[in-house]
């Protein structure tokens, strides 16, 4: 038998693979029930699991069965398919060594503050997915919190209709609102991490001769503001960092 999340859907690629077997569906809600149901055919039978788009158990049901078949000794095995996530991870541009994935992302704006505050100071790229009535409203709030973050969005992956939005949020979130006719579907976005400003001084002892000739010309703090929009350094670290080089 095959376990699926609609047998309808799944009973079209079967047709065309002329593949007849018995279909079961598969969801949040029923799946401990099935459970009991089909118990002995697990123990007995083969049996596959498969999933309408993606793959099984990412943002998709199937997590009790597998617990259900190790709990049991079930000989379980996975043969690797789609799955949007990799794809969009690969294509972002951004640093695919590390990531964290969250599903889908809550529909109430409090949770999905509540999660942005969670990755604000994530060290790694972060993965959720999104569908089309919620994510002008997710950007729009990520655009208050991080609007400078690197981000990638995803939708029609390996389709004809792929499209892929990059950038910082801001840039993204105006992008996207001018094609907002054509948005449908699920996509999936990719944060990049939290790059931390690197306040320490100690790499600007090079320039130490360069700091004095601009402070041969220029004033003080007209030679702080110069640095800080070349270096990025904290303002308040530098002015007494050049004091001290002036002296």
């Amino acid at each position: 038998m095959i376990i699926c999340e609609n047998p309808k859907h799944s009973l079209k690629l079967l047709n065309n693979l002329g593949i007849k077997k018995k279909l079961i569906g598969l969801h949040d809600y029923n799946e401990k029930i099935l459970i009991e149901k089909i118990s002995a055919k697990l123990k007995n039978k083969a049996v596959a699991l498969i999933s309408d788009a993606g793959s099984p158990l990412i943002s998709d049901p199937g997590y009790k069965l597998v617990q259900f078949c190790i709990k049991n000794k079930i000989n379980i095995t996975s043969v690797p398919g789609p799955s949007s996530m990799i794809p969009a991870i690969q294509l972002s541009g951004l640093p695919a060594h590390e990531f964290c994935f969250y599903g889908f992302v809550p529909k109430k704006e409090k949770q999905i503050r509540d999660l942005f505050k969670k990755i604000e100071n994530a060290e790694q790229t972060s993965v959720f997915f999104v569908s089309n009535h919620n994510l002008i409203k997710l950007l729009e709030i990520l655009n208050e919190v991080m609007p400078n973050r690197q981000i990638s969005i995803s939708k029609e992956l390996t389709k004809l209709n792929e499209k892929i939005f990059r950038g910082d949020v801001k840039k993204v979130l105006n992008e996207i609102l001018n094609k907002k006719a054509n948005l449908k579907g699920e996509f999936v976005i990719v944060l990049g991490k939290n790059i931390k400003k690197n306040n320490n001084l100690s790499d600007l002892n090079e320039f130490s001769k360069e700091i004095n000739m601009l402070l041969s010309k220029f004033s003080l703090t007209d030679v702080v503001e110069i640095v800080h929009k070349l270096s990025g350094k904290n303002k308040n670290k530098l002015y007494k960092w050049i004091l001290e080089l002036k002296k």
